[in-house]
């Protein structure tokens, strides 16, 4: 027996639809550019997403990626470059003929609509010729209705529902139209924590029933690594990474991307002859190819503690505290009072402030500084 409504079902599997959703189309972007005056927001910006495949946009604050979702969307015109949706030039398609479902953050809901006239919203929008009829219309809202776990709360109002009920009454407006690409902006941002970790479950499971095109914008790495098939990172309106969760963690392609997605602590150091310094002394660190000044980047549990032998980087504690199932301690490094993070086993003898501690990262990346 289903709950209707319950947030703390939203991570529950949702029935499938029985309806045909609209067939999802492959999306490519080529050396876009958005300038809004003299200010730039998109720089040269090329990407391919796959027909079906759920693309995350993440980045921090400015870094483009809701202008480059506007621009999927139509809202907004690039400066310069190409859309394409299945190969057809979608720059030549109006708002309306790109087909396009779009989530806000805000939901967009009206308030003076009930759940069920604000997901029927824009099927009875459409032109009289391809207007769906009353009963088709009512089979698809109730469908939606089930997809999105709120069966039975179809006569209530936007404010008589929870944010996240709001979110999915939102989500199954945009799905009503059999869009050919799902676009959502900031979905979860105004939502509690517990709640967000529930719906992003389920709009996992959501994608996954529908097959849509997808593509979502998000600051959070935690949502990204989570939800997408791929994740494209921006920095300043150029993309710095595209890869799967694991692809980007793993082997992130600059400082940025691997102080973004996850916890890193980053040091400058210098490389030479295959041997790599911080602050004129040698570390445990090996670079046959490195030279010159570069940028030591090591997430917080890549470490091995080395007391205060050569080769290790060795730092003062300030501070200790429970990190999960570790320890976290902040150290700081070198004459320049650098500060890294580093994880210990939360079972060791805990570490006082103050106390000398030297490391040696297991798996490091080096940088151009």
């Amino acid at each position: 027996m289903q709950i209707a409504g319950s947030e703390a079902s939203a991570g529950a599997a949702a029935a499938a639809p029985p309806q045909a959703w609209g067939a999802p189309i492959d999306v490519t972007v080529e050396h876009v550019v958005k300038e809004f005056g003299e200010t730039p927001a998109l720089h040269d910006v090329s990407l391919k997403i796959a027909a079906g495949e759920l693309v995350a946009l993440l980045g921090p604050s400015g870094s483009g990626k809701t202008t480059l979702l506007r621009v999927l969307a139509g809202l907004e015109f690039p400066t310069a470059g190409r859309v394409l949706f299945g190969g057809e030039d979608a720059l030549g398609l109006s708002v309306q003929e790109r087909n396009i479902g779009f989530v806000f953050q805000s939901y967009a809901l009206f308030k003076s609509m009930k759940v069920f006239d604000n997901i029927a919203f824009g099927l009875n929008a459409r032109p009289a010729r391809t207007r769906p009829s009353k009963a088709r219309v009512r089979q698809t809202v109730m469908e939606l209705l089930d997809l999105v776990q709120l069966t039975g709360l179809e006569n209530r109002y936007p404010t008589q529902l929870s944010g996240g009920q709001r979110q999915r009454v939102a989500l199954a407006r945009a799905l009503a139209i059999e869009p050919r690409i799902l676009l959502l902006d900031e979905p979860f941002g105004a939502l509690d924590a517990k709640v967000r970790r529930d719906l992003r479950r389920w709009l996992r499971e959501i994608h996954d029933r529908t097959g849509h095109t997808t593509v979502f914008v998000t600051h959070d790495q935690e949502e990204a690594v989570e939800l997408a098939d791929r994740i494209v990172v921006l920095n300043k309106g150029e993309v710095e990474q595209i890869g799967s969760p694991d692809e980007i963690y793993d082997n992130p392609a600059s400082a940025f991307v691997a102080g973004f997605i996850g916890e890193s602590s980053a040091l400058p150091v210098q490389a030479a002859g295959g041997t790599v310094s911080f602050e004129g002394r040698p570390i445990d660190v090996a670079a046959p190819e490195a030279a010159g000044d570069r940028t030591l980047v090591f997430r917080p549990h890549d470490v091995t503690l080395a007391g205060d032998r050569p080769g290790a980087i060795v730092g003062t504690v300030l501070a200790e505290r429970r990190h999960g199932a570790a320890r976290r301690l902040d150290l700081e490094v070198g004459a320049a009072r650098h500060r890294i993070e580093v994880d210990v086993p939360a079972d060791q003898a805990r570490a006082q402030k103050g106390d000398r501690i030297g490391v040696v990262p297991t798996k490091w990346w080096l940088f151009a500084a």
